[in-house]
């Protein structure tokens, strides 16, 4: 039996009903099969994140915006408090912190806000050309190296339309039943590699500084969990890349736009 066999495999459901409360927060712990590398998969701990902001207040409207910093490693028993920053008639504010034993590991502020009236109606950001999988398609479930990619089922686009430096991938939650659709969607808006992984020709020592997701809607919906991923970079230079990311559903309606800060150590 290997290593990666031995794991024991959690879902991210079961995760978030292990939670147990404490005072002013949530206590919880990262499995074994939600790492990578040293810390949490930074979708598995802001999708931790933003069920405590949810469940940080009552009546919140749909989730907006995320403003996301991966500050330090996130692995074993871990931490989660959320507090209201503001709460206006349309909009709400709330910052919530996880932490480990290493100390704060990522802090986010979620901006929730209801839909407002608006003489406004524009919307662009067609879906590129890459049918979603049928049943008997060939996917595949991530790198046995990579704990977390074991939750998905993946489909690249390898063929010459995808840019040297661009990712472009279908990912579903092997298992997503009784998620809440939110913390579904964040939870695998990150799993695309650096798109600055392609320019190095292979796996170095990389790792997310911030990340920026606007949802696009009051509620992500798709088929068969299928979610449609892109990642590009058009600036990768002295340890620093900055890449664009999107996300499609089935259908091909944009669902959400993301922005990344990546470091680069080799």
């Amino acid at each position: 039996m290997t290593k990666t066999e031995r794991i024991t495999v959690t879902s991210l459901k079961h995760a978030i009903d292990a939670l147990e409360p404490i005072e002013g927060g949530w206590r919880g712990t990262v499995p074994e099969n939600w790492t990578q590398g040293r810390t949490a998969y930074g979708g598995f701990s802001a999708a931790l994140a933003l069920h405590a902001a949810q469940k940080s207040d009552v009546d919140l409207p749909p989730l907006r915006s995320a403003q996301v910093s991966f500050i330090g490693p996130l692995s074993g028993d871990i931490t989660i408090r959320a507090q209201r920053l503001r709460r206006g008639r349309n909009a709400a504010f709330v910052q919530a912190d996880v932490e480990s034993e290493a100390g704060l590991g990522l802090r986010a502020t979620f901006v929730f806000m209801r839909a407002v009236e608006s003489r406004v109606d524009h919307q662009t950001g067609r879906a590129p050309d890459f049918p979603m999988p049928e049943p008997d398609t060939q996917t595949f479930r991530g790198h046995s190296a990579v704990a977390f990619s074991r939750n998905f089922d993946l489909l690249d686009r390898r063929d010459d339309s995808v840019g040297p430096a661009e990712w472009l991938r279908w990912a579903r939650l092997v298992e997503r039943e009784g998620l809440d659709p939110m913390v579904e969607l964040i939870a695998i808006a990150d799993c695309l590699p650096p798109a600055a992984v392609k320019l190095l020709g292979g796996p170095a020592p990389l790792s997310s500084m911030t990340w920026l997701l606007n949802i696009l809607g009051p509620q992500p919906v798709t088929q068969d969990g299928w979610w449609l991923l892109r990642a590009t970079t058009d600036y990768t230079r002295e340890g620093s890349s900055s890449q664009q990311m999107a996300i499609w559903n089935a259908g091909g309606t944009p669902v959400a736009e993301q922005m990344q800060s990546v470091a680069i150590f080799a």
